[in-house]
């Protein structure tokens, strides 16, 4: 493609030249200078060639004598990319300390000084050199201001000074004027910060900007709005945050778990357990289960426990629902239902929460001994050791049993696996 440009050029200047000699041949000028008593004839083309001539001339004495300053010049320009591409390549590799002092060094060159700086900041915050990093900083602020100032909020938030962090985009937030990485960091020092009311103020201008992607914006809306369930003191300023949450994410199992579990807590549960039994029957949560097993209050317990009981047909593998009941049972004082059910929870898949809950079926039993093998089994559980219980562990039998599911058309599948699409 350049070869034909080229050509095409030639055509041209040449295309132009003819047409100027054939209007310049028949007559090309006269041209007289007299200075101090010389006296210059020529042509005008001949006039116009000494001009080039002599402003070539001139050019090339001027690079002359610039070209051994320009040489240091280079040189230095050279030497800086040099290391500011060492330093990136080191900050990749974890070598913090060695990129801390190569990007240092780059920042001596003006084109490069602020991303060096930048860089040099992260390398040394990520190599614990906090002082170092926020002074670094400093001297960024003065060539990318943003940039070194979300850098900066990032730095006091991760080293447990969320409030400076805030502190420092506040003002830019309450004018609508961050970049979309200031206001990620505004939500997450809001976060760390129990503020979670100013943190929802960050996720409209991350939604449009579309920064963290679709699942990035997801998974941190989430957090904000369980955070400000989680900081409602009172029901009618939790029933008031869970209005504010939009409709279609309103049926999330993580963010329903959570308004439950905050609604458990201060004793109004009502209404987020129902909200978990219109959901659950056409998206199975085994979370939301297991909140529902514990937010009960005293007085719903038998009403809640049937309502659990009919999940066991479609779920009867489901050892969160199996605890779940285990627990409700024994709150409403059915202490061999209880046991059956915990049994078969552990039976399926061992865990703390449920050898906690069949310790308290022992006590309630009066079951002094086998309460405390279970807690001692919890305990065990808790910290990640192996629990090798006897063929009858705390008075049950824990032989694995399963009860076989069936899909809609009588075919027997494996517990746990979904339904399978007709085709």
């Amino acid at each position: 493609m350049k070869a034909w440009r080229w050509v095409l050029g030639l055509i041209v200047v040449l295309v132009l030249g003819a047409l100027a000699w054939s209007w310049l041949a028949p007559d090309p000028g006269y041209v007289l200078i007299r200075f101090h008593g010389w006296r210059i004839e020529a042509t005008v083309v001949g006039a116009v060639i000494v001009l080039v001539a002599a402003w070539i001339a001139v050019a090339l004495l001027w690079w002359l004598l610039r070209w051994p300053f320009g040489a240091l010049s280079r040189r230095h320009r050279r030497l800086s990319r040099q290391r500011l591409r060492d330093g990136l390549i080191a900050l990749g590799e974890g070598r913090h300390a060695e990129a801390a002092r190569a990007l240092q060094r780059a920042s001596q060159f003006a084109p490069v000084r602020a991303p060096a700086l930048l860089a040099a900041a992260e390398a040394a915050h990520r190599h614990g050199d906090t002082t170092r990093a926020l002074e670094a900083l400093d001297e960024a602020a003065q060539h990318a201001p943003d940039a070194a100032r979300i850098l900066r909020a990032r730095v006091l938030r991760e080293n447990g000074r969320a409030e400076e962090a805030l502190q420092l985009l506040a003002p830019g937030a309450e004018s609508g004027k961050l970049p979309p990485a200031a206001w990620h960091e505004y939500a997450l020092a809001a976060l760390d910060a129990g503020q979670p009311a100013r943190a929802r103020a960050a996720l409209e201008p991350l939604r449009k900007s579309d920064m963290l992607g679709s699942a990035g914006f997801n998974a941190l809306a989430a957090r904000v709005l369980i955070a400000s369930l989680q900081r409602a003191t009172n029901a009618a300023e939790l029933e008031d945050a869970w209005k504010r949450i939009p409709r279609t994410q309103r049926h999330k199992p993580d963010l329903l778990a959570a308004y439950a579990r905050r609604a458990g807590e201060l004793g109004e549960a009502g209404s987020a357990l129902d909200d978990i039994e219109s959901v659950l029957p056409r998206d199975w949560s085994p979370e939301l289960v297991t909140v529902y097993g514990d937010a009960v209050a005293p007085a719903d317990v038998p009403a809640r426990l049937r309502n659990a009981g009919r999940w066991l047909d479609a779920h009867p593998n489901d050892d969160a629902l199996l605890l779940a009941l285990g627990k409700l049972a024994l709150r409403a004082g059915q202490i061999q239902r209880a046991r059956e059910y915990l049994v078969r929870a552990l039976a399926l898949k061992p865990s703390a929460g449920a050898w906690e809950a069949l310790g308290d079926v022992q006590s309630a039993a009066g079951e002094r001994d086998d309460a405390m093998r279970c807690y001692a089994n919890a305990l065990q559980s808790r910290r990640g050791e192996t629990i090798a219980p006897a063929p009858r562990e705390a008075g049950i039998d824990t032989a694995q049993f399963v009860v076989e599911e069936r899909d809609e058309h009588g075919v027997p599948r494996l517990p746990g696996e979904p339904p399978r699409v007709a085709r």
